[in-house]
């Protein structure tokens, strides 16, 4: 018998199953370099251990997506080993950040399930929760992936769809505890920007885009352990490409929105994300960001922006969303709804 994990299939998940994911990792100052040297991020609070104390971070916090592609990564041997692709995200909150020393560990229960018409692979529905070690909850998801069925006779299970919220409420929002902004410092951040100059409806273009290579999201996706065969194996799919995980699409974008949203301190909620289309190597990708909403938090000089980041394949200087037909436009790689707290 053999003693490999081959990963589950479609068939093999049911709704209300519960699955305590393996290997929980440790974060370390290594895991700051390194997606340092991944990822164009200039943030002050993840840079800076003087910047984030002076705001009232202290211990020194990483960035918030790498306490989620590592939580997400425990999530993959179990969920998304044999997945055609990640499709989507809802109702992630970080609820405290992440210091080095901190162990994550990652369960998840299946809530939803939906074959395909093809009867090859089906959607399946998850919601996921990493917790430190101290038992408290540090972050807290959906998702739903699209997954190769073992075997295409298997019948089709009940359909359950789970209702998920559009978006996060404001006033359900984590903030972390001590934080200030009040005695902010715009200078070491680097830009002047703050919570009143932003208006809901404006399009920000970041500008600058970074291409896409082999080495580096193979780099990416090994750090946070994440195994799915379709990012490292060429055989893995028809095209013989590999495919980049979509966690390094959304802290790519997110680095690049330094460039006229340095001031986005922290990510302080998920409300939305899709993959629109697959990125590979070669790739170049640009992002930018449209300002959805605005609210006001109970920390002193705190504001929040709800955002609409949106990552492409080439630049697009009208920062076209959609076409006239409703569908994505040409080069749309994500479309991801976040809030994220910036001085007021």
């Amino acid at each position: 018998m053999t003693k490999t994990n081959p990963g589950n299939f479609f068939e093999d998940f049911t709704v209300g199953q519960v699955i305590e994911h393996a290997t929980p990792r440790t974060i370390t100052e290594g895991d700051r370099a390194l997606y340092g040297a991944l990822y164009p991020t200039r943030f002050a609070v993840p840079s800076s251990a003087a910047f984030a104390a002076s705001v009232g971070l202290d211990p020194h916090p990483v960035e918030e997506l790498i306490g989620f592609h590592v939580a997400f990564g425990k999530t993959v041997p179990d969920i998304s080993l044999n997945a055609v692709a990640n499709l989507g995200y809802a109702e992630l909150r970080f609820h405290r950040p992440v210091v080095p020393g901190d162990t994550l560990a990652t369960r998840s229960e299946v809530i939803g399930l939906k074959q395909n018409s093809n009867g090859k692979s089906g959607v399946v529905y998850v919601r996921s929760t990493a917790t430190d070690q101290r038992g408290d909850v540090v972050i807290d998801w959906c998702r739903w992936v699209m997954v190769h069925k073992r075997d295409h006779a298997a019948p089709a299970p009940e359909t359950v769809l789970p209702e998920v919220a559009s978006h996060v409420a404001a006033e359900d929002l984590v903030i972390p505890a001590g934080l200030d902004f009040s005695s902010y410092d715009f200078a070491a951040a680097g830009e002047p920007h703050r919570f009143d100059d932003y208006a809901v409806g404006e399009r920000i273009d970041h500008v600058d885009g970074v291409t896409l290579t082999d080495a580096e999201h193979m780099m990416a996706t090994r750090l946070w352990q994440n195994t799915a065969k379709v990012h490292f194996n060429t055989e893995a799919r028809p095209d013989g490409n590999r495919l980049v995980y979509g966690g390094h699409v959304i802290s790519l974008a997110r680095a690049l929105s330094f460039n006229g949203l340095a001031n986005a301190q922290l990510v302080a909620a998920i409300n939305g994300g899709s993959h629109v289309a697959p990125a590979f190597a070669g790739d170049t990708v640009y992002a930018w960001s449209e300002v959805l909403d605005k609210a006001e938090t109970s920390a002193p000089g705190v504001g929040a922006l709800r955002l609409r980041l949106v990552a492409t394949k080439g630049r697009d200087e009208s920062m076209t969303l959609r076409g006239e037909d409703g569908k994505y436009a040409a080069g749309v790689l994500l479309d991801l709804d976040c809030w994220v707290l910036v001085p007021r």
